[in-house]
Order: structure tokens, then sequence, then C-alpha cells
């Protein structure tokens, strides 16, 4: 759909999607001054797949924007635990000046809400239940002016952000498809009443075999603190099998296989098996193109090391709103235009270099021989596992230890792809 330019914008920026990205992305240019419509095609609360741990560097961003995770439903974790090789110890998330050193767990029940509810109270304007069906543009540039809904409902603005998740409608509507050469991962989980809901590490499992076959990726245990525990496990496409796998079945395998006091039964199953794409390592770009701003899963900003989303969505928003924010209170359309497309760059100097080792990573333990190496070999010595925590988890300070000012230095190098 096509419309003149001159028409009066129902808002200054649109954000497509309340998850985090989205969220995060309309706290921040509220914050700014800007007037932002968030437009969500659910209604909260509402089910998100997801394992609902989050690292130090989401909660880092959860301080940022005031939320407050002293309040009832919002268990605090130590670290990781990690099990594999016959081995089984505890990671306490490292002493860090940049981050916290403690992890949180929330259900996606009510994370996203709480999100939404605090961008609320920021200014933004929420609608729920209005699904984005596509893109207006303007006639003459080309550029995104606003958006149609399925009720018929048009929505105009000075800018558009698409926070709308991996599917995202609107950056497929402005020709932004995927990028075949980085990774994929599949994630599935469900939840079982159990007396493993209260823990005070995250916990993953690094062996996965499906049959003979070890499989690239890991399965975990997060208490929720509610009676349940969230159980699942993450994939990558890295593996010739990866297509080969039923995801949900595989799960059950898995679990049958854990004792028999934790629960992980049929019986004791409090949901179905839900499955998810994670796209990761920048796998859609670029994040601005003719008024269009990618943040979190839409453009692919998923850590590719673990599969971490959530603190990168948040983040991604921060940055694109200090961006959007700056640009549209230019004096000039070139002038503005100029800014926003700083706008990849900036992600790129601050991720690029280290999803870079990410996709390494991840075609590294595609092979089998391999992951079993790194398992077999890698666990039974915990000052390596230590600085593999800080790796895997991009948990370093600037100027920190021996370990942070290798993992900074190989990010820094790496192709900022």
């Amino acid at each position: 759909m096509t419309v003149p330019a001159a028409l009066q914008a129902d808002a200054d920026v649109i954000v497509v999607g309340a998850g985090p990205a989205g969220s995060a992305t309309a706290f921040y240019l509220a914050q700014a001054g800007l007037d932002v419509l968030l437009l969500e095609k659910t209604t909260f609360p509402r089910e998100k797949v997801c394992g609902d741990g989050l690292t130090p560097r989401a909660v880092k961003q959860l301080m940022n924007m005031g939320i407050d995770f002293d309040a009832p439903g919002w268990v605090r974790n130590k670290g990781l635990r990690v099990v594999g090789g016959g081995h089984r110890f505890d990671l306490d998330w490292p002493q860090l000046e940049r981050f916290p050193d403690f992890g949180l767990v929330r259900t996606r029940q009510d994370f996203d809400e709480i999100l939404a509810d605090n961008a609320v109270k920021a200014g933004v304007r929420l609608m729920q239940g209005v699904t984005v069906t596509g893109p207006v543009l303007d006639d003459r540039s080309g550029h995104i002016v606003g958006v149609t809904t399925k009720d018929g409902a048009t929505f105009r603005s000075r800018l558009v952000v698409a926070a709308d998740g991996n599917s995202t409608r609107l950056a497929l509507a402005m020709g932004l498809h995927k990028r075949e050469d980085r990774p994929m991962g599949v994630a599935v989980r469900t939840y079982y009443t159990s007396p493993r809901h209260d823990d005070d590490y995250l916990e993953i499992w690094l062996e996965l075999w499906d049959e003979e076959t070890l499989l690239p990726g890991y399965g975990w245990v997060f208490g929720v603190g509610d009676g349940t525990a969230n159980v699942g496990l993450g994939l990558l496409n890295t593996s010739d099998h990866f297509n080969k796998v039923d995801y949900r079945d595989l799960l059950r395998r898995w679990t049958k296989n854990m004792p028999a006091e934790w629960g992980f039964t049929e019986e004791n199953m409090t949901a179905p098996i839900r499955g998810a794409a994670l796209p990761m390592a920048f796998n859609r770009q670029p994040h601005y193109t003719r008024g269009l701003v990618l943040v979190g899963d839409s453009g692919g900003a998923i850590n590719p090391f673990n599969g971490e989303g959530i603190a990168y969505a948040m983040e991604t928003g921060e940055i694109a709103a200090e961006v959007i924010a700056r640009a549209l209170k230019a004096p000039g359309r070139a002038e503005q235009e100029r800014i926003l497309r700083t706008y990849p760059k900036t992600l790129k100097d601050a991720y690029g270099g280290y999803f870079t080792l990410g996709r390494l990573f991840v075609e590294a333990i595609g092979k089998p021989g391999l992951m079993s190496f790194g398992v077999r070999h890698g666990l039974p010595h915990p000052r390596l596992m230590r600085f593999a925590l800080k790796l895997l988890g991009n948990l370093t300070d600037r100027r920190g230890d021996a370990s942070d000012r290798i993992i900074n230095a190989l990010s820094k190098v790496a192709p900022r792809a």
C-alpha cells in the first residue's frame, strides 16, 4: 500500500511486537520524549517458548529499565551447573563490574507483560490484539511510513521498528530475507511438576544423544520456583542430523533417563511440548532500510554460543532507541537518514566479531568427534570451564582479568560480518 508523504502520523515511532525487544525499544524511545505506539498481535498474558532463564547480561538490562525483580515470582540463581562426560559441577556467575553476579528465572507467561507494562508507565501507548499485516510505503521514496492491520486499520508514523520475531512479516515485506550462511537453532521445552523447581543454579546437560549420535546442543533443567521446572533442549543446524530429528520425541526420551524422583513423566507434565526457531548471529540484514529498524529476533540477534536471545533483544532495543531518538531530533530528512544508517554498523561493532566467533564454534561442535572430545577433556578442568562460561555467556569486563582480555581481543579481531 502506498500513501502520500504528507499524511499526518499517528505516532513518532510504531513498534511492532511487544516481546522483550519491542518493549525495551519502546521504553527507551518514550524516555527520550518520543510518541510511541506499541502493537502486539496477542493479548497478555501469553505463552512464549523459552527456557525462562536470564543470565547476568539480561539482568543488567532489567536493572537499566527499573524492573523490580525483588517482587514475588522472580527466582534468583548463583550460576550454571554443567553436566556431561561423567562430570557434574557448579560454576558461579563471574564477579564483574559491568554485570551483576546473579541470574534470574521468570516464565514468559508474564515476563513479557511486565516489560510491556513498564513501557506503558514510561508513556508508551500499547495496543493488544492487533495483527500487523504489512507496511505502508511512501509513494515517492519507498520508505515505510506506517503499517496495515488484519482488521483493516492503518497506523502511520515517522519510523517503524520490527520487533515481530523470527517470522517478521515486516522485514520480509521490505525484502529482507534470512542469510543462509548463519546458524539456526531450534528449542523445545515443557514444564513438569517436580522437586527440581527450587535450585540455586541453572542446570545444563552437554550430551544429547540420538541413539548413537552425539548432537550439537544441550538440554536444560531450570527451576521456576512455583513447584514446576522448565525442561527442554536446544539443537543447532550444523549437524547432518538436524532435519532428521523428532525434537519432541528426543525430549521425551531424554527425560525418561532422568532420576525417577525428579518426576519428569507424562503425568507430571503441566504444559504441552512446544518448539521455536532460534535465528542466530544476525541472520537477517541490514538492520536498517528505508525507514524500518530491526531489533531482537527479527534481526537474528541471538547468541550462537548459547542460544540466549532475551538479553540481546533488550540490548538491541536500547541501541536502536538511542539512534532513532538522535535521528528524529536532527534537522532535515537527509541528516536523519544519515544517522539511521549508522545503526547496522553500531550493532556490528558491538556484536559482530563475537558472533563470528560463535559461528565458528557452532560449526566445530557440529562435528560429533570434536563435540565429544570437548566434553570429555574440557569439563574436568575448572579453570577452562570458568573461561568457557565467560566466553559462551559473553560476560566480560572491558579491562578485566586475563580471560576477559583474551575474549575481548578475539572478538575485536574477528570479522564483523
